[in-house]
């Protein structure tokens, strides 16, 4: 596997959706910026303290929807009720912050369109022709309508989402729970999969899950905490691995 900048022994790859494949995690950060500030200056007034990058980035990147609210409101003290997830966007609960992200989402999804990272397209085409097996793996419940939209869900011979991941009764990352799950779905040890993430939780979860190689794709400049939480080699763009080898 050196042409694909891989060690010898992976035999899966399992990618993270938004700031892997597609170029999503931007529109997430932006619809996570502007559900919780809206909140935070209803409740606190102009005194509020802004959701920022860092806030992003620790306690919201890579989670499961309802969990990034929760950690997001247990770092300010904020006590919300859990609510159901059918509840409506306006209604200050747990999962009514978080589907009001969900309706900012997918309304910037509408307007901005969605790109994928060529390199990561190109990767992963080489990965399949070299006949390594392929999972996508993302706590988004809008993964199958984003791949489709760029054409790429044929990419991947199994699929680890936000819909799979409730259905499967299993933990958001960073518990690995779901990076396993589509290793086992594809047949393999952790050992011989590798797992490609931008999330510090992503990484967190590749490398308590013990797999065989984790990647961290630095689209933000984070390099150095992509390495802190795990990555055992940090790139700008997965077309970068097989210069490395």
């Amino acid at each position: 596997m050196t042409e694909l900048g891989l060690p010898d022994g992976i035999r899966a790859c399992l990618f993270d959706l938004d700031g892997v494949i597609t170029e999503t995690a931007v529109v997430h950060a932006d619809a996570w910026r502007q559900t919780f500030n809206d909140f935070l200056r209803r409740r606190d007034g102009d005194s509020y303290r802004p959701f920022d990058e860092t806030d992003y980035d620790e306690y919201v990147d890579g989670r499961p929807r309802a969990d990034g609210v929760r950690t997001f409101l247990e770092s300010r003290d904020i006590h919300l009720p859990e609510g159901d997830p059918s509840d409506p966007p306006d209604r200050l609960t747990v999962n009514g912050l978080g589907n009001r992200k969900n309706e900012l989402l997918l309304e910037l999804i509408r307007t901005r369109g969605v790109e994928a990272y060529d390199g990561t397209i190109r990767f992963i085409e080489a990965v399949r022709a070299a006949g390594l097996h392929t999972a996508v793996v993302s706590s988004s419940a809008n993964c199958r309508e984003v791949l489709r939209s760029i054409d790429a869900e044929d990419l991947f011979d199994a699929r680890i989402d936000g819909i799979v991941a409730a259905e499967r009764h299993l933990p958001g990352k960073p518990n690995p729970d779901t990076f396993l799950a589509a290793a086992r779905d594809l047949g393999v040890e952790p050992k011989a999969a590798a797992v490609f993430e931008d999330a510090l939780a992503g990484m967190d979860a590749g490398r308590s899950g013990h797999f065989g190689y984790v990647v961290g794709v630095d689209r933000v400049g984070q390099a150095d905490a992509l390495r802190a939480h795990g990555a055992d080699v940090v790139v700008r763009d997965l077309a970068d691995l097989g210069e490395r080898s």
